[in-house]
């Protein structure tokens, strides 16, 4: 039996860093009740915590709950032992708090980026409610997923020049663990040389809008919104740090151990979203853009048939290892003091629920085209005949990737650069400017231009 989802109000979102005496009295005071039984001991109460508009955990959160999928499965698992199980879906805006709600046993299952994982890890020992990270929803093997942007018409053009600049990011989150790695490759020292503000994505967007911000560094989805709506330029493309980012499911020890057959459920509907996703891009874009309120197009960047995400339950080995990289950086902050990474990764339940589970890997992006009215998209082999398919047409959203991270991004976004009969577009102006610095008779070319010069 199943008595459906209950959909609640959405959650009030806390910045990522917010201290842990502060995240557990919000934990104890929210109504939510995680697993357990109703008077009649039959009712089974499974809360969920996601987060709607960090779109690359959308299988295991989003388009799961817009599919309901998890609550077909937990109604066949009703049929078979007289249960009677309900859905309760909560939305955040990041990881910290799911983490709480978790820690006080008041979320069952959660699902966040790989730095906040860490911090759950962390959370959950310390509180002696300790989680497993159980399954993978999107990943980037280069890093892609996080971008440093800065406002249209700044004179920034490279991370050198954000010395002595405010930026805004989510400390503890894998687009500061970004911003981090990359001002210190680029030889700037992140404590002294600039001055971090630990802001929520939407309000270090308004800040870098107002301008008391120099540049903002975020996560999915961010980043692309901003570029799609004309409000910010790319700086830095994450994948330039050529290191695994990814987001993951993890769940409570306690309610692993005594209610396997819903984690199994679960993560068997999250197989299903993600066959969906992976067979039908358009549509998943677009159901998650109904759902969130972002536009389909800045959705499909990141989820769609060449987007920048690729989504695997697999936990990789990779991606393992990548987790175990990201815990100095979450150390040195003074986030965690350490994380048994081997100990918080279980690949146990997810072998167990779907042992026949297996996806290609990624592979490199190629160009595509959403033309208006059309539910499906065309894709080229090179940029070139991208910029010749563009000319004349009733463009929707054109796509191209990054020639040298693979990054994909919005065509009229992008750095293009002419390279004799060649095109080529970079995300960032200073990838453009390195490039043409190396190959002679290359020059840099105004998209429109582009357009008419390819045509």
């Amino acid at each position: 039996m199943f008595r459906g989802r209950l959909p609640l109000p959405r959650a009030t979102a806390l910045p990522i860093a917010l201290p842990l005496a502060l995240l557990l009295p919000l934990a104890t005071a929210c109504g939510a009740t995680g697993a357990g039984a109703s008077s009649d001991g039959k009712t089974v109460t499974v809360t969920v915590g996601y987060q709607s508009k960090t779109i690359n955990t959308v299988t295991a959160g989003t388009l799961l709950r817009s599919l309901g999928y998890f609550e077909e499965e937990l109604a066949a698992r009703g049929r078979k032992d007289g249960a009677d199980y309900r859905v309760v879906w909560q939305d955040y805006a990041t990881g910290a708090p799911i983490t709480a709600q978790m820690t006080a046993g008041k979320i069952d299952i959660g699902s966040m980026g790989d730095f906040p994982l860490l911090i759950n890890a962390a959370r959950g020992k310390q509180l002696k409610e300790p989680t497993r990270l159980v399954a993978v929803t999107g990943y980037n093997l280069r890093g892609g997923l996080n971008t440093v942007v800065t406002e249209p018409g700044s004179p920034l053009r490279s991370l050198a020049d954000l010395k002595g600049r405010k930026v805004s990011t989510s400390v503890g989150s894998a687009a500061d663990g970004t911003l981090v790695r990359a001002l210190r490759r680029a030889g700037i020292d992140p404590a002294k040389d600039v001055r971090k503000l630990n802001q929520q994505p939407s309000v270090g967007a308004s800040a870098l809008a107002a301008g008391s911000v120099d540049a903002l560094s975020q996560f999915v989805a961010w980043p692309g919104l901003l570029a799609f709506q004309g409000r910010a330029t790319a700086l830095y493309d994450g994948a330039e740090l050529n290191l695994p980012t990814f987001h993951g499911v993890t769940v409570r020890e306690k309610f692993a151990a005594r209610r396997p057959a819903v984690l199994d459920a679960f993560l068997r509907a999250q197989r299903r979203a993600t066959d969906h996703l992976r067979t039908r891009p358009v549509a998943a874009a677009e159901s998650v853009a109904k759902e969130t309120g972002l536009p389909a197009e800045v959705v499909y960047l990141y989820n769609g048939a060449q987007g920048i995400a690729t989504f695997d339950p697999a936990l990789r080995p990779e991606l393992v290892a990548a987790l175990k990289e990201d815990v100095p950086v979450l150390k040195e902050a003074g986030l965690v003091t350490d994380v048994d990474v081997d100990a918080f990764v279980d690949t146990a339940p997810l072998g167990r629920a779907v042992p026949d589970l297996a996806y290609p890997e990624a592979t490199s992006p190629k160009s595509e085209l959403w033309l208006k009215g059309q539910a499906s998209t065309r894709t080229f082999d090179s940029p070139g005949a991208l910029l010749k398919a563009v000319e004349g047409a009733s463009v929707r959203a054109a796509y191209v990737p990054d020639a040298g991270t693979g990054t994909l991004w919005f065509a009229d976004r992008a750095v293009w650069v002419a390279d004799g009969g060649e095109w080529r577009a970079f995300v960032t102006r200073s990838a453009a400017e390195r490039y043409v610095s190396g190959h002679a008779g290359s020059r840099i070319v105004a998209y429109a231009d582009a357009v008419r010069l390819a045509s």
